[in-house]
């Protein structure tokens, strides 16, 4: 498999960080920022194929900043961290078009799952629009 390219979109910037660190160790090529409005500047500048979006940020909220992602970048595959229990917020932006879900505190393998099943989902969409 190449190398999954991923955003990471978070504002508690400890977190942020050490996912990031722990995901670079498993090779993924990770870049993070700590608001939806910079992963919205970044999207416009680079292709990513799949972005780690946390819903509660202030400013743009992970929703709306999944709404301009799915607007500039329609196949990136987005999975969505909730951290207050907001199942609700999960199932809005799987409607708009999120791959899943993750509660924090959630396990790192489990997101490492869902990347890399995001991965494939992208090639194979990216795949079906060639053929």
């Amino acid at each position: 498999m190449e190398t999954i390219r991923l955003l990471l979109v978070d504002d508690e910037e400890d977190f942020r960080t050490t996912l990031a660190s722990r995901l670079k160790k498993r090779d993924i090529d990770v870049t993070d920022v700590g608001s939806g409005n910079e992963a919205i500047e970044l999207i416009r500048e680079r292709s990513f194929d799949v972005a780690v979006l946390d819903i509660k940020m202030p400013g743009m909220d992970g929703i709306e900043t999944l709404r301009q992602f799915k607007k500039i970048a329609p196949l990136i595959e987005v999975i969505l961290l909730t951290g207050h229990g907001s199942v609700e917020a999960g199932i809005e932006g799987m409607r708009l078009g999120a791959y899943d879900y993750l509660m924090k505190p959630y396990n790192v393998k489990d997101l490492l799952l869902k990347v890399e099943d995001a991965y494939r989902r992208k090639l194979l969409e990216e795949t079906q629009q060639r053929a």
